[in-house]
């Protein structure tokens, strides 16, 4: 029997447009702000992984024309990557300055919010699995409040976990592994190099 085909499309460029691929994929997940204005990489979206801890988040939520992004509008599930306990307990905090400004570490509350009556279906990563992917890229408990594990990592744990080599091929497409200072891009983009080279995920483009 064929495997099942996943998707997991980074916000990086394509060298090759992947569109038809992807749109006939069996599950397809993005990230935060998809940017599919090129074309490359199609539209259809399954899962959007957000970071509820993020300046970026805020700033798209206050935008009326966040809730038009296309791949937004077609996702059937929003996944949070951050639970609220993950970030109080190691994410950076605003200073005063900033709370005064109206920034907060944690969008939560307002995501769930806006998605929700956008009739979307919210779920959010466990405490656990962060901590696992932390072990995964060895950050130690001594640096857990300096480096996070990014959301296109976390998103790649999750489909690990959850679509076994034995029925699906997960591809990567869109990944550069680069952005936040505070992500271990370095360590992310070899971890990725081990599973490629295992055979438990592909590289599309």
């Amino acid at each position: 029997m064929a495997r099942k085909t996943a998707f997991i499309v980074g916000n990086g460029s394509l060298e090759r447009d992947l569109s038809g691929a992807i749109d006939n994929a069996d599950f397809v997940m993005r990230f935060n702000e998809p940017n599919l204005a090129d074309d490359r990489s199609g539209s259809r979206t399954d899962m959007l992984m957000l970071a509820a801890s993020s300046k970026a988040l805020h700033l798209r939520m206050a935008d009326p024309a966040f809730l038009e992004n296309a791949a937004l509008k077609s996702a059937k599930i929003l996944m949070l990557a951050y639970h609220p306990e993950v970030i109080r307990k190691y994410h950076p905090r605003p200073n005063i300055f900033q709370r005064l400004r109206g920034r907060r570490a944690d969008w939560t509350t307002q995501a769930i919010e806006l998605m929700g009556h956008a009739g979307k279906e919210i779920r959010i990563m466990p405490p656990q699995f962060y901590a696992d992917g932390c072990a995964e890229l060895g950050i130690t408990a001594s640096r857990m409040r300096k480096v996070f594990p990014s959301t296109g990592f976390l998103g790649i744990c999750y489909a690990l976990a959850n679509f076994p080599a034995s029925e699906w091929q997960i591809n990567l497409c869109g990944f550069g592994w680069q952005g936040w200072k505070r992500h271990d891009w370095q360590n992310e983009r070899v971890w990725v190099e081990s599973k490629i080279a295992s055979g438990l995920i592909g590289m599309a483009a």
